[in-house]
């Protein structure tokens, strides 16, 4: 009986670690093939605020592009969105893709409400299927991609951020 009993803690043991392994090694590959396909734009679909579609092929070549995932009532995001109209002269030569999950009204009236609507080079983007969290691994609002005019990544930032940070991301050749 107390065999039975060693044998089966020692086969609850060796199952746990290797679970435990298992789930790290799931883990880590996950997150190296979510780096090396972020290293330049993958390719994606969302919504403008109008119905069309706006995929990696509308991206304007030879421009840098800042993707920043926001949620409206996110003061952080707020943040940002204010901090960039403020600065939006030194974003000349950047596209700005502002991607949210929440509906279509949600997002128009945050982008009136940071006067950002109507500007050449910011894009407000619906993911109506929440695809920007698993291509980009966004699990944190705001978050937000830098790539450089090659289209390759520059900077990733996760949490908010300061717009002099984003900017001295794009400035790196």
């Amino acid at each position: 009986m107390k065999k039975t009993i060693k044998y089966l803690i020692l086969f609850i043991i060796v199952s746990l670690i290797s679970l435990l392994s298992y789930n790290i090694t799931r883990k880590i590959t996950y997150k190296n093939e979510v780096a090396e396909r972020i290293k330049t734009i993958p390719d994606f679909s969302f919504k403008t605020l109008k119905g069309n579609d706006f995929t990696k092929e509308n991206i304007t070549k030879d421009r840098n592009t800042v993707f920043i995932y926001f949620n409206s009532e996110c003061e952080h995001c707020q943040y940002e969105a204010y901090a960039i109209r403020e600065q939006l002269n030194n974003f000349t030569n950047t596209q700005i893709l502002f991607i949210s999950f929440e509906n279509k009204s949600r997002i128009k009236t945050f982008a009136k409400e940071y006067k950002l609507d109507n500007k050449m080079n910011v894009f407000f983007l619906h993911d109506k299927d929440s695809n920007f969290s698993e291509i980009f691994d966004a699990h944190h609002i705001p978050f937000t991609l830098i790539y450089n005019r090659q289209q390759k990544l520059v900077k990733k930032y996760i949490g908010e951020v300061k717009i002099e940070a984003i900017l001295k991301s794009l400035a790196k050749k």
